[in-house]
């Protein structure tokens, strides 16, 4: 965003903790195009300070007042540091989860943006891209999403924004305004519930194997570091069953979303023109 608008903001994470934690809007004139350009720029799901629960909430409530007011999105970007040699634990995670925000529905207004390509050598960058392709992007691609490069600069940036033809609405906003659907039961909730179980119940046993190669090993050093350690996945442990506990969908809710979908009709919302174009960047 910074990029394309020329603020002198933080701009693109080039480390290991997260740039934006708010919401951030600029609007800008397209260089190329009439009409303005409202950059949304949201916090990613590896937010260094905030749970991923009070991400995903920020960000729906943000395109559920969007989708009210009858604002479409022109494009969603979902950026991805090339320089990460292997696609696992936060990056699939997220990855996820974006994809259940937007739905098959928004994905032609989705492009799948790599960054850091100044930071590898050879034929590296080359080789992950094409197996995000082929691998973990294959069913968006699939869907009608589009990848492109960031090369770090005003023109890159336009480039991948290009003519904005699309007029988008997540299945997240969605699921809340037209279903009737609270957070832990939209189809994004229900995928952070399943990732972090799967992210607990790896925390939960690494403190086992801890545990266990502190009662073999007599260096109380070496004992020290291991409890330590232990400790703090501890914590970890303790902030994602919290998370959990706020994405459980109690039994009564259960009972009323299954027939809520038995009887589900469908709604169309009128859209009115806009002379702006809106763009989620992840």
């Amino acid at each position: 965003m910074d990029y394309a608008t020329k603020q002198n903001g933080i701009g693109v994470g080039h480390d290991l903790e997260s740039c934006t934690s708010e919401i951030r809007a600029v609007q800008c004139r397209h260089p190329n195009e009439a009409g303005e350009v409202v950059f949304v720029d949201t916090p990613g799901f590896d937010d260094t300070y905030k749970p991923d629960i009070e991400i995903l909430s920020t960000i729906a409530d943000w395109l559920v007042k969007t989708y009210k007011n009858h604002d479409q999105l022109a494009l969603i970007v979902y950026l991805h540091r090339i320089s990460d040699n292997r696609m696992s634990g936060s990056p699939l995670r997220n990855l996820k989860i974006f994809a259940s925000m937007c739905g098959q529905v928004a994905m032609p207004a989705v492009v799948l943006g790599t960054t850091m390509w100044g930071y590898i050598q050879g034929n590296d960058g080359a080789r992950r891209e094409q197996q995000l392709k082929d691998k973990f992007w294959a069913d968006m691609i699939q869907s009608g999403c589009d990848v492109k490069r960031f090369a770090d600069s005003h023109e890159s940036a336009w480039e991948i924004v290009g003519q904005l033809k699309h007029q988008a609405n997540t299945q997240l906003a969605g699921e809340i305004v037209d279903e009737n659907k609270r957070l832990n039961e939209t189809t994004a909730g229900v995928r952070l519930n399943e990732e972090l179980k799967q992210l607990l119940a790896k925390q939960q046993e690494t403190v086992r194997l801890l545990a266990d190669q502190a009662k073999k090993d007599g260096d109380p050093i070496i004992i020290g570091e291991l409890e330590k350690e232990r400790e703090e996945l501890q914590g970890r442990i303790t902030k994602i069953a919290d998370q959990l506990g706020q994405l459980s969908i109690p039994w009564t809710r259960r009972f009323v979303g299954f027939f809520r979908r038995k009887n589900k009709k469908n709604r169309d919302l009128k859209y009115a023109p806009s002379s702006s174009y809106w763009l989620l960047l992840n």
